[in-house]
């Protein structure tokens, strides 16, 4: 199985927070999403991290949707 980065950006006027992952580490990135939002020196709100930890979880599903089988419902005959 290939193994691959995921990021995640947010462009705040003059700042840009980056965060790189794999999908491994997604648990220790909402931590770190959690820390930048309560740390009163940064721009990095609760909303940012809200907004950014929904893109986390939606990277980290959508994987597993492409490799899940597309089933079509049989019709009556």
């Amino acid at each position: 199985m290939e193994r691959g980065i995921n990021v995640v950006a947010l462009v705040k006027d003059t700042e840009r927070y980056v965060f790189l992952y794999d999908d491994e580490s997604a648990a220790a990135l909402m931590q770190t999403l959690g820390r930048f939002a309560g740390d009163p020196e940064l721009s990095f709100s609760w909303y940012d991290a809200a907004v950014l930890s929904q893109k986390v979880r939606r990277q980290n599903r959508e994987p597993a949707e492409r490799e899940a089988p597309v089933r079509t419902p049989r019709t009556a005959r």
